[in-house]
């Protein structure tokens, strides 16, 4: 490291207090809480043909975000990426449901949103509220931050169906269609769009399947 940066740090350390030891026991339980993203399957595939977690999924989504941070212009971007990396959350404690297997009426808002109080509730009560009005703000979708997280988070789903090694049977031909008409509301999204259905028909057979 930087002899100048590992100063710099030094001192910054040094002019912070110390955290609570019971606030940062608070936030290391609720970290590994969170921790359980990273085994929780999803209904894609990776590159090498294993099951894709809830946590890698996060993970690409934040990246993609980070790619189009300069095609992004009058988007809060920190905002995005917070948005971004608790959408999914909730799924720590009751898994993850695939979009073919979604409902009306099967109470899947308010069972997420009781999965993310459940796994938030080891935080301090400010870090709670704060984590909940992110949640709260992507479910709602009324932000320019929230629509586009939610519209990204479908576009890195197709995405991964298209690119994995996905076994036999396995319905692409469904993302043709999912989404199609939130992600047909910015310029940007369409042109993602446009790539990822490319890719879809590509690897997807007269059936829909491959």
């Amino acid at each position: 490291m930087n002899p100048f940066c590992q100063h710099g740090l030094a001192r910054s350390m040094a002019a912070g207090a110390p955290i609570p030891a019971a606030r940062l026991d608070a936030l290391l339980g609720f970290l590994a809480g969170a921790g359980a993203l990273k085994d929780t399957l999803r209904s894609g595939f990776t590159q090498g043909g294993r099951p894709e977690s809830s946590a890698e999924h996060s993970w690409r989504l934040c990246l993609l975000v980070l790619l189009l941070e300069d095609d992004l212009p009058g988007i809060d971007l920190l905002q995005l990426l917070r948005l971004c990396l608790v959408h999914d959350l909730g799924d720590a404690i009751s898994g993850d449901t695939p979009a073919p297997l979604q409902t009306i009426g099967d109470d899947r808002h308010a069972r997420e949103q009781q999965d993310m109080e459940t796994l938030c509730a080891p935080l301090p009560p400010e870090m709670q509220d704060r984590m909940l009005a992110l949640w709260d703000e992507y479910a709602a979708g009324e932000t320019p931050e929230a629509g586009l997280a939610e519209w990204l988070d479908k576009m890195e789903t197709i995405l991964t169906h298209a690119e994995g090694r996905n076994p036999p049977g396995f319905d692409c031909g469904f993302n043709l269609g999912y989404g199609r008409a939130a992600t047909g509301r910015h310029p940007l999204l369409r042109q993602i769009r446009e790539a990822a259905d490319r890719a879809t028909r590509a690897r997807t057979g007269p059936s829909g399947t491959r």
